[in-house]
C-alpha cells in the first residue's frame, strides 16, 4: 500500500554545498528560517557535510552558533545532518571517544536525525557514531554510498543494507552523490531493498547527469518513503531536484507530500534573490547548473570536478582535466573500487591528477592515498592487487582489522590544548577535526568579542551545558 512521500529540504546543506561550495552565510538564511519551519517538511538538512570546515575556513561563522540558531528559529521541524562516521566531519579517522562526544554535542544543540555514512561503506566505521546517536536518542539514518562497479551489484547493497538494519539504523538512505542512478536501475535497487529491510527508505541523488528526477519518480513508485529535494533556485545542475516540481507531481496522487505551493512560493522568492546575487558577483558557476554527461563516464560528483579543475590550474595544466578524467577509474579500480565520496573521492582524485601531471604513474604518492591502500579509511570493496600494495606501501603491512582500534583515546588531550582558546564545550570538537584553521578562527573571534561586553554570551549554549 503506497504512503504520502516524506521531502527533506536539503537547501541549507547540500544545495549550497553542491552550487556554491558552501559559502552561504547564516545571516543570508536566517530570514527565511521561520517560514521554511512552517512548510511541513518531515526534515531540513542543515549542518555538516562540508559546511563546518567553511563556516570556519571561509565564512567567520561558529558552525555551533548556527545551528543553535536553526534550532531556535526552527523549532517544529526535524534537523537533519551529514555525518562521516569515524572521520566526523573532518578528513580522517578518529578515536572513538571523540566520535561520540561529538553525536552527543550534535544532538544537545539541536540535531534530531544524523545521516551516517562511510566512505568505503564499511559497517566497522559506522559503529561508534550508530551507538552514540542511538545513546543520545536522535534517529539514526545510516546511508548506502550508490556507485557502480564489478563488486557493486544489487546483493552487495542489499546485504549491506540488512548489516545496517542489525546495526540499529532507524531508516537506509541509498545515497547517489554523483547522480548515477538510472531509473530503472532505481526501481530495482528500492524494490529489492524493500523486501530485504522492514525501516524506512530514504532516496537522496544529485540532478549533475540529468537523471535524478526521474530516479525519485521510480524510487517512489518502487516504495522508497523519504527523498531529498531543494528549492527550484538552489537545484538542479550538481544539486538536486527542485522541491516545488517534486510536491505537484506527487500532487493529487497516493504519494501526496501534503506540503502546499503557496508556503513554498516565499521561500523560491528569498533563495531566487541570493541566487541573483551569487551568479552576478560570479560565485556560482553557470556550468554547475547544466547537465554534466562526464559524470555518466567518469562517475565523479561535481564538487570532485571543481576539485580536479582547481589543482590542474595551480598545476597550470587544465587543458589536461580529460586526462585525469580517464585516469580517475583507473586509480579507483586499482584501489579496490572505493565509492568517490568524501574522503574517497579527494584521494583518488588528488593521486589521478599527480599521475598525469608528473608523466609518470605513482610516482609520487600522496600519504592519504597510502592510508587508504593499506586500509586505514576501512576495507576497500574489491581486494587490492598484492602488487600494487607493495608498490605503494613497501614493506609496510595492510590493516587486518578496524583502524579506529589501533588509536588511543584523544578527548582529554584535546582538551588540555584547547583550554586557552575554548569559550564553549564544543571548541574542542572544532579543533580536533581542523586544528590549525580552528586556532586561527578562535584569534578572530576573540579579537571581533573584545571591547564588545557581553558578545561571547552568544556563543555560550545555555540550555545545553557540558
Amino acid at each position: 500500500m503506497a504512503q504520502p512521500v516524506k521531502i527533506v529540504e536539503v537547501a541549507l546543506r547540500d544545495g549550497h554545498q553542491s552550487l556554491l561550495a558552501t559559502r552561504m552565510k547564516l545571516e543570508e538564511m536566517q530570514p527565511i528560517l521561520s517560514q521554511m519551519d512552517d512548510v511541513g517538511y518531515y526534515a531540513i538538512e542543515c549542518w555538516g557535510g562540508a559546511t563546518f570546515d567553511a563556516c570556519i575556513r571561509f565564512l567567520d561563522e561558529d558552525p555551533w552558533q548556527r545551528l543553535r540558531v536553526f534550532r531556535k528559529e526552527m523549532p517544529n521541524t526535524k534537523l537533519q545532518m551529514l555525518f562521516r562516521g569515524q572521520n566526523m566531519l573532518g578528513y580522517r579517522p578518529y578515536a572513538d571517544d571523540v566520535v561520540e562526544y561529538f553525536v552527543q554535542k550534535s544532538v544537545a544543540n539541536g540535531i534530531d536525525i544524523l545521516r551516517i555514512f562511510d566512505a568505503m561503506n564499511d559497517p566497522r566505521n559506522l559503529q561508534t557514531a550508530m551507538a552514540a546517536a542511538k545513546k543520545e536518542k536522535a534517529h539514526v539514518q545510516a546511508a548506502i554510498d550508490y556507485t557502480i562497479s564489478p563488486v557493486h551489484d544489487i546483493e552487495y547493497f542489499a546485504n549491506y543494507a540488512k548489516t545496517l538494519e542489525n546495526m540499529g539504523a532507524d531508516s537506509i538512505c541509498i545515497k547517489d552523490m554523483s547522480g548515477i542512478l538510472t531509473p530503472f536501475a532505481t526501481f530495482e535497487l528500492v524494490k529489492k531493498l524493500k523486501e530485504t529491510v522492514k525501516v524506512p527508505l530514504s532516496l537522496h541523488s544529485h540532478t549533475t547527469s540529468g537523471m535524478a528526477e526521474m530516479s525519485l519518480l521510480k524510487g517512489i513508485e518502487a516504495g522508497v518513503d523519504i527523498v531529498d529535494t531543494a528549492i527550484s533556485p538552489l537545484a538542479t545542475g550538481t544539486s538536486h531536484t527542485p522541491t516545488e516540481s517534486m510536491v505537484v507531481a506527487l500532487q493529487g496522487t497516493q504519494y501526496d507530500t501534503g506540503l502546499q505551493l503557496q508556503k513554498l512560493q516565499p521561500l523560491r522568492e528569498h533563495f531566487h534573490k541570493l541566487r541573483q546575487k551569487y551568479l552576478d558577483s560570479g560565485e556560482l558557476n553557470p556550468q554547475l547548473l547544466e547537465v554534466n554527461a562526464n559524470t555518466l563516464l567518469y562517475q565523479v560528483p561535481g564538487g570532485m570536478l571543481s576539485n580536479l579543475l582547481s589543482q590542474l590550474k595551480e598545476a597550470k595544466q587544465e587543458h589536461r582535466l580529460d586526462e585525469v578524467l580517464q585516469e580517475v577509474p583507473r586509480v579507483r579500480q586499482e584501489a579496490g573500487y572505493p565509492p568517490l565520496v568524501t574522503p574517497s573521492s579527494q584521494i583518488v582524485g588528488t593521486q589521478a591528477v599527480l599521475n598525469v601531471v608528473l608523466g609518470k604513474r605513482y610516482q609520487m604518492v600522496t600519504k592519504e592515498f597510502k592510508a587508504l591502500i593499506a586500509g586505514e579509511y576501512g576495507a576497500s570493496p574489491a581486494p587490492i592487487e598484492k602488487e600494487f600494495a607493495h608498490k605503494i606501501l613497501g614493506d609496510h603491512p595492510q590493516m587486518q582489522g578496524r583502524f579506529a582500534d589501533t588509536l588511543a583515546p584523544e578527548l582529554e588531550k584535546l582538551k588540555e590544548e584547547v583550554k586557552p582558546y575554548a569559550i564553549q564545550p564544543e571548541d574542542l570538537l572544532t579543533y580536533a577535526m581542523f586544528p590549525q584553521v580552528a586556532l586561527k578562527f578562535f584569534q578572530r573571534r576573540k579579537e571581533k568579542m573584545l571591547g564588545i561586553d557581553g558578545e561571547h554570551v552568544d556563543y555560550v549554549n545555555k540550555s545545553h551545558p557540558v
